[in-house]
């Protein structure tokens, strides 16, 4: 049976994606199937964010090398105590309206960082807020909520939450965004001055990506998801993919850490894709 090649736009358009196909000059279906594209991007600068909270809410470690900072590194931090008190504490990671680049990443903007107590203290949630904020030209709006639901102090586990996301590419085109992963983290903890070491999984949740014409995609944790803090991508597990004429899931591939991660149609037939 002759296979169809799903045109995503946003994943040829934006500078943070690309496709290559595996299925040579096959017949190109041009649908709403761009939310692939923008789904595993909006989770991935998500992903990038949290990385950000993390390393400057982390407790100071005399260790700590500028080389270790990444992004941080070229951006104007700011620390606050709207109370007096030592919670809640703001910070402003400031990365300028002409970009900061880092990792052939350029950020913009601004992001707004909440403490309403340690992060690694069950109850406590950190919050970003995106201000005016973009990645390779890519709009980022919305908030991230990051909550500390640990009950086993062994395995520290919060929730991560996106409310009122936004996610408008190069070319003016929007994907609104929302949803609610667990995480976990399983290596790492013993050393907490030190991030490098860590690997979160992220074995539940959904979240929704809706296009401007009212297509919507629902993409659900269908084997547990890895993330190393060393890296930037997810680099194992799957999420299942429903919507319009997607029925299949993403597959990120065995654990390396790289762009690459691969969409399977429910038919079998798959397609090589890349951050």
């Amino acid at each position: 049976m002759k296979k169809s090649i799903f045109l995503f736009i946003t994943v040829c358009t934006t500078a943070l994606i690309y496709v290559s196909c595996t299925s040579g000059t096959d017949e190109i279906v041009q649908t709403d199937t761009t939310a692939l594209g923008a789904s595993v991007a909006i989770d991935a600068t998500t992903e990038m964010d949290i990385k950000t909270g993390l390393f400057v809410t982390a407790p100071s470690n005399p260790t700590k090398k500028t080389s270790d900072a990444g992004p941080e590194a070229c951006s104007t931090i700011t620390v606050a105590k709207p109370n007096g008190t030592e919670y809640p504490k703001v910070f402003t990671v400031d990365y300028g309206t002409t970009g900061c680049e880092s990792n052939q990443l350029t950020r913009k903007g601004k992001l707004k960082i909440t403490l309403d107590g340690p992060v690694t203290t069950t109850g406590s949630k950190m919050t970003i807020e995106r201000i005016d904020y973009s990645i390779n030209e890519i709009k980022l709006e919305g908030t991230i909520e990051y909550t500390n639901t640990t009950t086993v102090a062994s395995i520290p586990q919060w929730t991560r939450k996106v409310t009122n996301g936004k996610f408008t590419d190069p070319k003016g085109n929007v994907y609104l965004n929302s949803g609610t992963l667990t995480v976990k983290q399983t290596a790492g903890v013993d050393t907490p001055y030190v991030l490098e070491d860590n690997i979160y999984e992220m074995p539940e949740g959904t979240h929704t990506v809706t296009t401007a014409n009212g297509g919507s995609l629902t993409l659900t944790v269908k084997q547990t998801l890895v993330k190393k803090y060393s890296c930037e991508f997810i680099s194992q597990g799957q999420l299942k993919v429903v919507g319009g004429v997607l029925n299949g899931f993403v597959d990120y591939g065995n654990n390396a850490c790289d762009r690459n991660y691969t969409y399977v149609q429910e038919n079998g037939v798959g397609y090589n894709l890349s951050l």
